[in-house]
């Protein structure tokens, strides 16, 4: 991350997430510790890092606040580096920078999937730029979301409930790889999972929407080629989900480094592949005939 920032002496950089010290370290290696600005939301994290620092002989300035708001008094910044990751890239960020200043953060979807984001921000305060590879880190405090929890779709104990069955030849497995999940979740950002494990391997995969309108459930077993597959609801976020995976699948598998993301700050952002003319799809799922059940 600290290569993909490319700072450079003299530059202006403000840290998001403070933690032990040592990265706010590196960058007071780097820069001089007078040019940088680490902020941390914890304030006993904060003080026992401003500790270490110190016996380090480092005297960055260490604050304790909300980092999704920024510092403005540090400001303007050259460069932003995030260690807790991100759905929303704060319009603070980037009001706090200059224009060509770069931002490099883990942002990732609800559903999952995470990679590290380098942006730059140009004269008109877009931000855009390409993911550099995966990560998994912990989500900033501010943005963690409190998802629905299952019993406001279903009781589990009456499953299937009212739901259609049907079955897939796709396996929940194949849906579980990191990179694979980044894709299904900047296709379809309300999708959220759970799951519930059984014995020998088996487990059941469940699919929910933030805006608690429907569910879906995959079962997997070791030994089987087909998967059956519970829906209910609206909308069909199996369905939702399995061409979300075709698209990525159609497109060569791609890795985090293809994709990019182009963003003003605040909840509206932009997922592409290749370039910024190319953002990823929504998928378009018909929705079944009213009674209709797959077998």
């Amino acid at each position: 991350m600290l290569d993909a920032l490319d700072v450079r002496s003299g530059h202006r950089v403000l840290e998001i997430g403070t933690g032990t010290g040592w990265n706010a370290a590196l960058l007071s290696h780097l820069v001089g510790d007078e040019n940088v600005v680490t902020v941390e939301v914890d304030k006993a994290l904060a003080a026992e890092a401003r500790a270490r620092l110190n016996a380090a002989g480092y005297t960055p300035r260490v604050v304790v606040g909300d980092g999704t708001i920024g510092y403005g008094k540090g400001s303007p910044y050259d460069r932003i580096i995030a260690t807790a990751s991100v759905q929303v890239i704060p319009s603070q960020w980037i009001g706090q920078a200059h224009p060509g200043a770069v931002i490099v953060a883990p942002w990732g979807p609800a559903y999952g999937g995470e990679g590290v984001v380098r942006l730059v921000i140009d004269e008109t305060g877009r931000a855009e730029g390409r993911f550099v590879g995966s990560s998994a880190f912990m989500r900033m405090r501010q943005q963690r979301r409190r998802l629905p929890v299952t019993e406001r779709f279903v009781d589990p104990q009456t499953w299937p409930a009212e739901a259609d069955l049907s079955t897939t030849g796709l396996s929940p497995d194949d849906v579980g790889d990191w990179i694979v999940m980044f894709a299904i979740g900047v296709q379809v950002p309300d999708l959220f999972l759970r799951i519930t494990y059984g014995e020998e391997g088996a487990y059941r995969m469940w699919l929910f929407d933030t805006g608690v309108t429907s569910w879906a459930t995959a079962d997997y077993l070791k030994s089987r080629t087909t998967f059956q597959i519970a829906q209910a609801g609206p909308r069909r976020l199996w369905d939702e989900l399995e061409a979300a995976y075709s698209w990525w699948e159609a497109q060569d598998k791609p890795s985090f480094e293809r994709f990019g993301l182009t963003t003003r700050g605040g909840p509206v952002c932009k997922v592409w592949l290749d370039a910024p003319d190319n953002p990823a799809p929504t998928p378009s799922v018909e929705e079944p005939s009213p009674g209709a059940h797959g077998s």
